[in-house]
């Protein structure tokens, strides 16, 4: 029997003039957790396409258990034992739980589907594997997505799989989520199950991954062991600098309080808030789940205004309860989920980025061409945003460039007080450093930043100051340079005694 569960062996693949994959390699254990890390354009997809019988390769081989495979399609990499759990749940929102776990591979008796057998066996399956109960009769569309996650990893098991693929796995989900989504890996690894764990958050490469292999176009130029070698080894074997350049941070004067909140409450979500933001100052907000910050935020853009307390703009109190009137005010919101609320996604870049400053180029009630192209060019130049030309679907931009596209379309209008709400979640590590670049040329013009972030070496490497909350209420204001992670987090946490927190102004 091999070492190995699987061997990709001195892949090789080209798309016209890019060499997308450049004799990489990668060596799964059985019964381990390989992960496999790189920036966007490393050559992850390429290598998991390849893999999957997607891809031909020009070169290399696939070993599965000692054997060599040079030729595959989908179907045989399907009975080689080699199943996919993609980012994106490919389940149909109208199957039940039973339907889709036994969808193409359905329980007959001649010619009949025996629906209720596949009801039953659904259930036995998700308490067997997983200890969950969920009615087989409900719809994938009603599930949350870790319940849907969940179906689809019963799904894969069916098969009794050799290797399991985990592309992107957490994306979609909350950390409550994350934290199930990493217990099950572990369980199917303690099975004797290889897994390839694919993933832009290397918190949770260090927590379940035996072994990683670094991409960096298109070469694997490192595997290593995770518990002993640190995050920001991997981080710089994969963008080939230093982690300190990171978090490129401007010297900034900061000027006179842009952003004022005052005694602001919107029951129960929270209370009683106070927050500054001075003009050139990047300011962090962070807190667990439940905390409040994310309601705090809404409130700020007009989405769910608060109750009672005020709200400032340059000394001037404002009553925002609408997002029209926070960007007509100068207030620009980056939303979390970038792909619902941040682009349009079947809109071109040219669209979405005047899409909140159209007046701007319009003349007599008609869009000067003219005037958009040229405010598009020179934002597309500026932030560096990688696409075929402006008449791109967003769509078809990676997810870092999709929220240079978002930042873009405020930048057009010139706002002055941002925020953003998780900004580097699901891009790559090449892709963060460019949107923290670009943070710190928001300061650098002069306009306020309020950073909402659960990543802690984010809120320490930006801001100027750091809010906490918990419960709803703020229970910490810090410098951040007089943090680091442990404390941050203790703070978040409230393990800290009330008495002991200190506050910077």
């Amino acid at each position: 029997m091999s070492a190995y569960a699987l061997e990709l062996r001195n892949l090789s693949k080209h798309f016209g003039v890019t060499r997308a994959l450049d004799n990489a390699s990668l060596r799964v254990c059985h019964g381990s957790v390989h992960g496999l890390v790189g920036e966007n354009g490393a050559g992850k997809s390429t290598l998991i396409k390849v893999l999957a019988g997607i891809h031909r390769p020009d070169a290399g081989s696939l070993w599965v258990e000692g054997q060599s495979y040079s030729h595959f399609n989908p179907r045989q990499i399907a009975r080689l034992g080699i199943q996919f759990i993609h980012q994106e749940r490919l389940l149909p929102a109208s199957f039940t739980v039973g339907e889709a776990l036994f969808f193409g591979q359905e329980l007959h008796r001649g010619p009949f589907v025996q629906r209720r057998a596949q009801q039953r066996e659904a259930e036995r399956l998700l308490a067997e594997h997983f200890g969950l109960w969920l009615p087989s009769g409900a719809l994938i569309g009603e599930l949350s997505s870790a319940e849907q996650q969940v179906v689809q990893i019963t799904r894969a098991l069916i098969s009794q799989p050799r290797v399991l693929v985990f592309d992107e796995p957490s994306v979609a989900l909350v950390q409550r989520e994350v934290e199930q989504l990493l217990g099950i890996v572990k369980r199917l690894r303690e099975q004797g199950l290889a897994i390839i764990y694919i993933s832009h958050y290397l918190q949770e490469i260090e927590q379940v991954c035996d072994r990683v292999t670094v991409l960096r176009n298109g070469q694997d130029v490192a595997e290593v062991d995770p518990q002993q070698t640190s995050m920001a080894e991997i981080t710089r074997l994969m963008v080939n600098r230093e982690v300190a350049e990171m978090y490129p941070k401007p010297l900034v004067t900061l000027g006179d309080p842009l952003l004022e909140v005052k005694a602001l409450s919107r029951l129960p979500a929270y209370r009683n808030v106070d927050l500054q933001v001075r003009r050139g100052e990047i300011v962090g907000l962070t807190g667990l789940v439940g905390s409040g910050a994310k309601a705090l935020l809404k409130s700020l853009f007009g989405l769910a205004p608060a109750h009672q307390g005020e709200i400032c703009l340059n000394g001037q109190a404002l009553k925002l309860d609408s997002a029209h009137q926070a960007v007509r005010e100068g207030i620009a919101l980056l939303p979390e989920e970038r792909r619902r609320q941040g682009v349009a996604l079947d809109l071109t870049v040219q669209e979405n980025i005047t899409l909140a400053s159209l007046l701007r180029v319009t003349r007599l009630g008609l869009i000067s061409a003219d005037s958009e192209r040229r405010r598009t060019e020179a934002l597309v130049t500026d932030l560096a945003i990688k696409a075929a030309g402006p008449q791109a679907a967003v769509r078809q931009l990676s997810g870092g460039n999709q929220q240079k596209v978002a930042l873009a379309k405020w930048l057009s209008r010139q706002s002055t007080v941002y925020l953003l709400d998780e900004p580097s979640v699901g891009i790559d590590i090449g892709a963060k450093v460019e949107i923290y670049r670009l943070i710190g040329k928001l300061v650098e013009q002069g306009a306020g930043v309020l950073l909402l972030s659960s990543d802690l070496p984010e809120l320490l490497g930006l801001c100027d100051r750091i809010y906490v909350m918990h419960r709803g209420a703020i229970v910490a204001v810090r410098a951040a340079a007089d943090l680091d992670a442990d404390s941050l987090l203790a703070l978040a946490s409230a393990t800290y005694e009330q008495k002991d927190i200190r506050h910077a102004r």
